[in-house]
């Protein structure tokens, strides 16, 4: 594990050409552009949680059979203050970061006060999201970094809050046919409510209002959903859609408002904050609270006011799922994954085929993959019909790191992209199609401009 969490990942700031094995399909043109933590410590510091550490972007970019590799660290306001202070100084999800021991009582005190309502951090390390034209890192928090994606560098810091009254955010949107981002965050005592917001960022602007604007600006919020609780809201990893629905589970894994406001002076992180709710008072004795016709899981509320739950279990060992996205909200067959067993560290990539429940694996000694992705071939007519893409990290000194390319049909490897860096286990990214990389030009002036504004005011308030 040490191998892998306990050491800080360099970066390859110029692309760094991979050495091909096997043969890459002419038509796969593009870059894959990945996120995740990279950095575990700062100085003499260490974070707690491998959700906390730096974040740390990389991409292969894949152009007539070649591949090139580079990895960046994402310059967010975290980084820097952290960098510039040689410890943590910024909190995270499970570690919390305190001031300097030798300032005075008052500096203490008053940042005892600051963190009551806490700012949290832009170290956006879960996911990459695609906004019209622009890419953004993000995180679940109300910051997003939006990035270069050719280059890896890191541009605009936008805060939700100047365009969507909300708190926290997924990591995990959703996009529409026309290629709109549908997003939900949670809006804490705002008015003296506390709900769950469902909003959309058009993907692209109608002339008349364009004038170089973000698609930011044009946020549209059409759904709010009261919480059960003030005080207690659900977390939630992401949320469902269908072809005419949005579908949100309220789940009894809740985040308690009243300890993470005094959290920083208890000295616990806020992942010391959430925590199952196991009552469920409107229930009645011997009812399955689970109304859903197409599963066999149950939820029985029994005598001594606990609910029993009895999961239906499709495989054991199944993480960072993803689907041929062409079909997301529709009625699929496949989900390739990563395998996990008896550790948090994935071995395999899996293909599962719900419709039968069997499954193709691939899987190579002291290697570890990251979320498979699938990549659809030109004129694809079967769901399964294209390769999936993954970066491979090796626990073997001697054996370079790889970009996977498999075929999704029947999970047979057709070539491999070594690198010689220390690659980093990432989480969560997407394909950018085309062979345009690195000429793209970057945003107008007048944009720029704006955004920064934009920023600027956001950061004010």
């Amino acid at each position: 594990m040490d191998l892998i969490f306990g050491k800080n990942k360099k970066e390859q700031l110029e692309p760094l050409k991979a050495k091909v094995t096997g043969r890459i399909p002419a038509w796969l043109q593009g870059t894959l552009l990945r996120n995740g933590p990279g950095m575990h410590t700062v100085g003499e510091s260490r974070y707690n949680h491998w959700f906390d550490g730096l974040a740390l972007l990389h991409s292969f970019t894949i152009r007539d059979g070649e591949v090139h590799y580079r990895s960046k660290y994402l310059r967010s306001d975290t980084y820097n203050a952290n960098i510039e202070a040689n410890r943590i100084v910024v909190s995270e999800f499970g570690t919390m970061a305190y001031p300097d021991p030798c300032k005075n009582i008052f500096s203490k005190a008053f940042s005892y006060l600051s963190h009551t309502i806490p700012d949290f951090t832009d170290n956006c390390l879960i996911n990459i999201m695609k906004c019209g034209d622009d890419f953004y890192a993000t995180t679940e928090t109300n910051y997003i970094r939006k990035i270069d994606p050719w280059t890896l560098e890191t541009l605009q810091k936008v805060d939700y809050r100047k365009y969507v009254a909300i708190n926290l955010a997924t990591s995990h949107p959703h996009y529409d046919g026309a290629g709109d981002v549908l997003n939900m965050g949670t809006s804490i005592v705002d008015k003296g409510k506390t709900k769950y917001v469902i909003f959309k960022i058009p993907a692209t602007v109608p002339e008349a209002k364009r004038k170089g604007k973000s698609p930011l600006r044009h946020t549209e919020v059409f759904c709010s959903i009261p919480s059960r609780s003030l005080l207690s809201p659900s977390y939630y990893h992401s949320f469902g859609i269908s072809e005419n629905y949005i579908v949100f589970l309220e789940q009894p894994f809740r985040l308690d408002i009243l300890k993470m406001a005094t959290a920083y002076m208890r000295g616990v992180s806020w992942a010391s904050c959430m925590a199952f709710h196991r009552e469920d008072k409107n229930a009645e004795v011997g009812s399955n609270l689970i109304k859903v016709a197409s599963t066999t899981a149950t939820a029985l509320k029994e005598k001594d006011d606990q609910v029993y739950c009895q999961p239906e279990a499709l495989y054991e060992g199944l993480e960072l799922p993803r689907i041929n996205y062409a079909h997301n909200g529709k009625q699929y067959r496949y989900v390739f994954a990563a395998e996990v067993q008896w550790s948090p560290i994935p071995t395999k990539i899996l293909k599962y085929d719900i419709l039968t429940k069997s499954t193709l694996k691939w899987g190579e000694e002291c290697c570890w993959p990251a979320e498979p992705l699938f990549v659809p071939a030109p004129g694809a007519k079967d769901e399964d019909d294209g390769i999936i893409l993954s970066a491979i990290v090796s626990t073997d000194p001697q054996k370079a790191p790889f970009l996977l390319i498999l075929d999704a049909k029947n999970f047979m490897e057709l070539a491999r992209a070594s690198v010689a860096v220390e690659m980093h286990l990432d989480l969560h990214g997407l394909f950018i199609p085309g062979t345009d990389g690195g000429t793209r030009s970057q945003a107008p002036a007048e944009t720029q401009a704006e955004e920064a504004a934009d920023c600027q005011a956001a950061s004010q308030a």
